[in-house]
């Protein structure tokens, strides 16, 4: 059956229709709030949120777009909702006055240097994800969606709530401090 049916099932009231559509989308929400929140235990809080949102607010579903854009959507938030809750953890600030900070060519590393293939991937996606956790959530979650999900652009902004623009703009100064991490990290 296709999603637009069991939305519409949904809609009215066809609990197996929703519990297919949780289920067909369970793992899909649960990593993406765990590439967000870093943290089991969180993501699968934010899961049962999303989900508790979904049956809640289904009715206003248009399906203009793919169930999962909506869902990331509700995932976002309640994320971004998680993040504001939680005042003491670190978050690297992209200023936009420092912005240039960014492109500066001393980060720009040799990648010749980089001795055995096995250990820098590793090395890679251990300083990846490091880096990646220090982004503000909102840079975040834009980050994950556009470069690790694959949604398009417009995709992006109709998941977060932000107009193209905005979206660009934060996914290449995301982009950048990525890569400034990166570059510091192997020039050490």
């Amino acid at each position: 059956m296709e999603e637009k049916e069991l939305v519409e099932l949904a809609k009215n009231g066809d609990r197996k229709a929703l519990a297919k559509l949780v289920k067909d989308h369970e793992q899909t929400v649960y990593n993406f709030a765990f590439k967000i929140c870093r943290d089991r235990e969180k993501a699968e809080n934010i899961m049962q949120e999303t989900f508790l949102s979904m049956v809640k607010h289904l009715n206003q579903f248009d399906g203009n777009s793919k169930l999962s854009t909506w869902l990331y959507r509700i995932v976002s938030n309640h994320c971004l909702m998680q993040a504001r809750k939680e005042k003491n953890r670190y978050f690297v600030s992209i200023n936009e006055d420092n912005e240039d900070d960014l492109y500066e060519d001393r980060y720009v590393a040799d990648w010749s240097r980089i001795p055995n293939l096995n250990v820098e991937n590793d090395e890679l996606r251990r300083i990846l994800d490091e880096s990646i956790d220090k982004l503000a959530p909102d840079y975040r979650v834009v980050f994950l969606l556009r470069d690790v999900e694959g949604l398009s652009t417009e995709e992006t902004a109709k998941a977060t709530d932000l107009s193209v623009p905005a979206v660009k703009s934060r996914l290449h100064r995301a982009r950048a401090f990525l890569r400034k991490e990166l570059n510091e990290a192997f020039s050490r």
